[in-house]
């Protein structure tokens, strides 16, 4: 139950993704940056054709074929229990969301749409960026909380 919980809010992550894409990609490709924060925060249209801060630039299918396998591996460790929790479900539905998120883009684009620029961290980033990296995050803590566990009950 709780494996299909997590791939169902996965996808409804990457389908939030993709819906403010598709606003992003209609308004700002004209309209170029918007602050909607001043001082803090730029919707600045972006096409991605790399990785995190653009590296690797036009290698969308090796990308692609990495998240991939990065999802099939979250379904497989729920799947066979190797961690549990509600910290981990909710670590994996972010990094499977912003996994489809970013792929959806990879496969149907050609590039992924950045558009979020912080005023104290310049590169651009979008949703499903930051679903992975707060749930990479949360992954990490969930590992420490599970070792001090089985660290407990020894």
């Amino acid at each position: 139950m709780a494996v299909a919980l997590v791939i169902i809010s996965g996808l409804i992550l990457g389908g939030i993704d993709q819906i403010i894409k598709y606003f992003v990609y209609e308004n700002l490709t004209r309209n170029g940056s918007v602050d909607a924060i001043p001082h803090l925060l730029s919707l600045v249209y972006v096409e991605n054709r790399g990785v995190a801060f653009g590296m690797f630039q036009n290698m969308q299918w090796l990308f692609s074929i990495f998240t991939v396998i990065i999802i099939a591996v979250f379904i497989f460790i729920m799947v066979k229990k190797y961690f549990s929790g509600r910290l981990f479900y909710i670590a994996s539905a972010l990094i499977i969301g912003g996994g489809i998120g970013n792929l959806t883009d990879r496969v149907f684009r050609g590039f992924v749409i950045d558009y979020l620029q912080l005023s104290f961290f310049s590169p651009v980033c979008n949703f499903a960026d930051y679903c992975v990296t707060i749930g990479a995050a949360l992954f990490i803590i969930s590992i420490f909380m599970s070792e001090k566990k089985v660290k407990k009950d020894e």
